[in-house]
Parts: structure tokens; C-alpha cells; sequence
């Protein structure tokens, strides 16, 4: 199971790449409304994620399970970082080049003890297990974001657009 997480991580890297690749400032800037996030903003977030959450943490709890984990604040991030004045397209690439070591890493760990568990003091017993799957599925939170971000986006252009045809949102 743990070669099929790295596996789909790959491919949500293409999907990622793909989706994102190639939109137009005005496009990856756009916000529903103004506390929601923007495409920019959410490269940028799952470019920190991949290097300080995620890759990091799975490192953690397979190699140090019992040395305190160092805090992040992810919600914290956009504002903090200035997300939105970022470079998008170098932020795309950085985000690509990041889960490319992310792969090769974890491939390198895939006869780990994956069953290694970290006292979490939010969420309690993560397990590096645990932790992948959840990568995984935060990837496809995201993507799911992304695609209903673009959807709006493209009903935003002209008012009195009909996309009923396409099918129910």
C-alpha cells in the first residue's frame, strides 16, 4: 500500500502541474471572495507543505518518533509569507522540482517501519502510515479546491452564463 501512496503523490504531482500550468495572472490572483484563497496562494501552500509538513513530519515519526516535533502554523503561512505576492509560475516549478525529492525520499523509505508512531498533541497517535495517507488526501482536498476555484472563475467571466449543460456543480 505504501508504493500505491507514493504512486498516486506522482501523479498528483501531473495532475497538480497540468491543472495549474500555463493560466493567466489574472486567473491565478482571482478570489471568490476576499477570505478565500487564491490558485496563487494555494501553490504556495502546498509548496510549504510539501517541505516543512508532510516530507518532514513522515521523516520524523520514521526516524525520531520519540524527539519533539517542531511546530507549524500552515493557516498562518499566506499572511505571513505574503503568499499573494509571490512568483506563481517559479512557485509552480519550485512546488514540482520539491515533490520530485518528495518521491525519491520516499521511495528510499518504503522498507521503514511505516507502523513508527508519533504522539501528536492536537490529533494523538499519528503513525507514518497515517501520515502518507493523509498527504495523499490533502493533495486531493486540494485539487478538488483548485478545479472549483476554476469553475468559478470561468462562471465569474460573463454574468448571465448558463453552464447547466456541462452538469450540476
Amino acid at each position: 500500500m505504501i508504493n500505491k501512496i507514493i504512486k498516486s503523490l506522482d501523479i498528483n504531482k501531473v495532475v497538480i502541474a497540468s491543472t495549474l500550468s500555463g493560466l493567466k495572472e489574472e486567473e491565478y490572483n482571482w478570489k471568490v471572495s476576499d477570505n478565500s484563497w487564491s490558485i496563487k496562494e494555494i501553490i504556495c501552500h502546498l509548496h510549504d507543505e510539501e517541505t516543512e509538513d508532510f516530507r518532514a513530519r513522515i521523516e520524523h515519526i520514521l526516524f525520531k518518533p520519540n524527539e519533539r516535533m517542531p511546530p507549524i502554523f500552515p493557516d498562518k503561512w499566506p499572511e505571513e509569507r505574503n503568499y499573494q505576492n509571490e512568483n506563481y509560475e517559479w512557485k509552480l516549478k519550485s512546488f514540482i522540482i520539491e515533490r520530485d525529492l518528495s518521491i525519491d525520499e520516499l521511495e528510499d523509505w518504503v522498507n521503514e517501519n511505516w507502523n513508527n508512531s508519533y504522539q501528536h498533541e492536537e490529533f494523538g497517535e499519528i503513525s507514518a502510515k497515517m501520515m502518507l495517507h493523509n498527504w495523499l488526501a490533502h493533495d486531493y482536498l486540494h485539487i478538488r479546491q483548485i478545479n472549483k476555484i476554476r469553475y468559478l472563475y470561468l462562471k465569474s467571466l460573463e454574468h448571465n452564463l448558463n453552464l447547466k449543460y456541462a452538469g450540476n456543480w
